[in-house]
């Protein structure tokens, strides 16, 4: 199953359409999406299974059974994917396009870039065949360790708290 997420304040068509036909060409793979809501003349997904929004329970248990996250370029969403140790594939809203208010999730997408299980793309394009390699690799990236390292919570600590 692939779980597809583009957050809760603004509706990403370009992703969500990409994915859409995607899934149209592969209907043995289900999809399933949270896809925000949707304003007048929106994309509504035809071939995979799309909510505005989920209950964090169901959120966290797709992301858990996914094969693939396919994501805008939130924090977020690396995180938990990152966290599960899930695959996932991004693509960066732009500003240009009115998808956001700036760029930041360009920046974002560069940070994450170069993680193991992290996929970025910037152009809907290119998300097909993205998708197809990302679901030919069976390995999943380690998951990261539910706590920080002790040397960084060292180092916050002598921060938040000197020692004179």
């Amino acid at each position: 199953m692939i779980f597809v997420t583009v957050g809760t304040q603004l509706p990403f068509d370009r992703l969500v359409r990409s994915v859409d036909l995607w899934a149209k060409a592969h209907p043995d793979i289900p999809v399933r999406a949270q896809i925000g809501a949707v304003g007048p003349g929106g994309y509504l997904p035809q071939h995979m299974e799309s909510a505005a929004s989920l209950h964090p329970a169901d959120y966290n248990r797709l992301c858990r059974e996914a094969r693939l996250i396919v994501a805008h370029a939130g924090t977020g969403s690396f995180i938990k994917a990152q966290t599960l140790g899930t695959p996932i594939l991004a693509m960066p809203r732009k500003h240009a396009l009115g998808e956001h208010r700036n760029d930041h999730q360009l920046a974002t997408a560069a940070h994450f870039a170069p993680r193991d299980g992290v996929i970025v793309v910037h152009d809907e394009k290119d998300l097909p065949d993205a998708i197809d390699n990302a679901l030919s690799d069976d390995a999943r990236p380690a998951a990261l360790p539910p706590h920080a390292d002790e040397s960084l919570i060292a180092a916050i600590r002598a921060v938040v708290f000197p020692k004179d």
